[in-house]
């Protein structure tokens, strides 16, 4: 799925990123050779992000229940 369609950017690649500990939408942006444009994609790459927190088992999960 397109998160950002000015830059072309797909839930996987960020989705990845996140799984690398990248939380800040801007910065993924950047990671992916753009930055946000009209703005309106941010809310939802930040939850991509966030829901891809640890799913490597990278250790980035809050453990603590």
């Amino acid at each position: 799925m397109y998160v950002c369609l000015c830059n072309g950017f797909r839930d996987c690649e960020l989705k990845a990123l996140g799984a690398r500990g990248v939380r800040c939408p801007e910065t993924a942006y950047a990671m992916l050779g753009g930055q946000p444009k009209c703005g309106s994609c941010l809310e939802t790459a930040q939850n991509v992000l966030s829901s891809s927190c640890g799913t490597d088992n990278d250790g980035l999960t809050d453990k603590a229940a």
